[in-house]
């Protein structure tokens, strides 16, 4: 299904052609004066050097021809050259209600769909998630759906951190804690235990009293370097714990992400590389893109017009050991073999830049990457506290990501119960719907790439734009919905009108951008732009609402198509929200 204004643009057209003028200055935009007009085309101000005309001419011959057109209530040419245009409410309610009948409410399929693999999430293993892990898992998950509504095939993967120094550590202070456990028996030869050593609770304390101890006492630093180096060569033993932490992490990780409401299609870890690096290493020796520098093993990726100095991309260093850019360099080999994506988008903070240029420009220089494959930088900003510094605990902590989703549902519940009775249990789920709401939204309202103030009071409020009043705009919907219904209507059956009142077609004209918008998002992986455009909708809804009799209207025919129309913008705010990330209570 095309667009409204893609119809309207071609009526302009024909009627620039109809002129005597190149079709193509018909382009038409949502107009920035509401109170002028609610389309505009400035194609007579880009006409006139060519056809030697004055703008306000151009504009009048082309108005001339759209006196009789079906589409238009009002064309004005207006000086020094715009076209002026107000759309027929017939012609209006006849692309709505045809949305309505379209299941992807407007929303077309990208012209050339792909294949996109989503790296977001980025967790390590044996670490709790942290307010630090938010906004990569929001926005990507977010991206994700994005994308696949506009009908590209994703696959979003959480490329967790479980080969570096951090699992040295724990086997490290396991074996100081357990030294009897068989996992440190060089002699046994049998199957090592089904069940871990730990809880998940346990291994969170670990892990942390490891790295603390390994900054002061320099020989347990050195034992647990030598115990990655073992487990990095198949130490039995110690490869047996590792599955044991994988799986103990992963379980708990699962469950986190999963209140989250973010997805993974693939768990792949940065030691499902390591197989894929001794070929590339060999490779990129034999072909001569990499050399010794100072011992370590480079590729030069610097260019001809760099206005900064873009150092080498490391690929071993001096030891021989790899790093995170032999690992990411390796993942994409990996991706390309098993996957061959025609894009990889990276969700990743912003200060990672640098070095995603340095693995980017090593990847397309040695070909790890076919040429025609996008290689995409999502950075993100800081999510900081009301001081303006990152998010902490109130004990300058880094807040656990649980505990923050906690909070935010105590203050929802709180909000939700103090002005009227409810049912306890109903509340509270209710208040978990509406405090990831917050959350979410709170951060994808936000463009990616700025920091933002966390406020949670501002977050959590019903009113301006928040998600808790997106939610509420929806449920108000669903109330209106379900009375009608109980009353005997029926909904399904209702059809949009072509007669709207002002603040009707203003609502009218915000859900007819609905395809566009999407379109837009993808395009710039931007989910903010989708915030803004349900924030701009659900507040034309509220105009509409305060100004219409809806289920007091005595013209039954109207009352329908008043139904009709609030069930779809119902449709196009579910749908939204869905892309975002989160979803929509009954009752609030």
């Amino acid at each position: 299904m095309d667009q409204l204004i893609s119809r309207i643009e071609h009526e302009m057209e024909n009627a620039f052609a109809q002129a005597g003028y190149d079709a193509a200055l018909g382009k038409v935009t949502l107009s920035n004066r509401p109170d002028l007009c609610e389309y505009q085309c400035n194609g007579a101000m880009a006409g006139a050097k060519k056809y030697h005309k004055a703008p306000i001419q151009i504009a009048q011959e082309v108005a001339e021809t759209l006196k009789e057109n079906p589409a238009f209530e009002e064309v004005d040419a207006v000086k020094p050259g715009f076209i002026n245009l107000k759309v027929r409410g017939a012609f209006l309610g006849s692309y709505l209600q045809e949305m309505k009948e379209d299941p992807a409410l407007s929303v077309g399929k990208a012209s050339k769909p792909g294949k996109i693999i989503i790296d977001y999430g980025g967790a390590n293993v044996a670490k709790p998630l942290h307010v630090g892990h938010l906004r990569s898992a929001v926005i990507g998950e977010s991206v994700k759906r994005i994308l696949r509504k506009v009908g590209h095939e994703v696959i979003g993967d959480v490329h967790l951190g479980d080969w570096g120094l951090q699992m040295g550590l724990i086997i490290t202070e396991l074996k100081h804690r357990q030294p009897e456990l068989v996992y440190f028996d060089p002699e046994y030869s049998g199957e090592y235990p089904s069940e871990a050593p730990f809880t998940i609770s346990e291994l969170e304390e670990i892990y942390p009293a490891a790295s603390a101890r390994s900054k002061t006492d320099a020989q347990y630093k050195e034992e647990a370097m030598a115990a990655t180096f073992e487990l990095q060569h198949g130490n039995r033993g110690y490869l047996a714990l590792w599955q044991h932490i994988l799986d103990v992490s992963i379980r708990d990780l699962k469950k986190n992400y999963g209140n989250l409401m973010v997805d993974f299609d693939l768990w792949k870890k940065e030691s499902d590389a390591q197989p894929y690096i001794p070929d590339m290493v060999q490779r990129l020796k034999d072909e001569g893109y990499a050399h010794l520098d100072q011992g370590a093993l480079v590729v030069d990726v610097k260019e001809e017009g760099d206005t900064k100095e873009i150092p080498p991309c490391m690929i071993l260093k001096s030891d021989g050991s790899s790093l995170y850019n032999t690992t990411d360099l390796a993942t994409l080999v990996m991706r390309r073999q098993l996957y061959d994506p025609d894009e990889v988008i990276y969700v990743v903070d912003k200060r990672q830049e640098l070095y995603f240029t340095q693995v980017f420009r090593c990847a397309r220089k040695t070909q790890i990457v076919k040429e025609d494959t996008r290689l995409e930088f999502l950075g993100f900003g800081t999510m900081n506290g009301k001081d303006g510094r990152p998010f902490k605990t109130r004990d300058g902590g880094v807040m656990r990501l649980e505990h923050l989703i906690a909070d935010i549902g105590e203050e929802m519940y709180r909000k939700i119960t103090e002005n009227h009775e409810t049912d306890p249990d109903e509340a509270r789920e209710t208040a978990k719907i509406v405090a990831l709401s917050a959350l979410k939204y709170g951060d994808l309202s936000n463009q990616a790439s700025k920091d933002y103030i966390f406020d949670i009071d501002k977050f959590t409020s019903f009113e301006g734009n928040t998600g808790p009043y997106i939610l509420y705009t929806i449920v108000r919907i669903k109330s209106i919905l379900n009375k009608y219904t109980e009353a005997g209507g029926d909904v399904k059956t209702a059809r949009i009108g072509n007669n709207p009142s002002p603040s009707e077609k203003e609502l009218m004209i915000r859900l007819s951008g609905y395809g566009d918008c999407v379109a837009l998002a993808a395009r710039e992986l931007a989910p903010h732009k989708l915030c803004s455009y349900i924030y701009e909708l659900a507040n034309a809804f509220n105009h509409f609402y305060h100004e219409t009799r809806i289920l007091s209207e005595t013209d039954e025919d109207r009352r329908r198509e008043l139904i009709a129309l609030i069930d779809l913008t119902r449709e196009v705010l579910e749908d939204a929200i869905d892309l975002l990330g989160f979803t929509a209570p009954e009752r609030m």
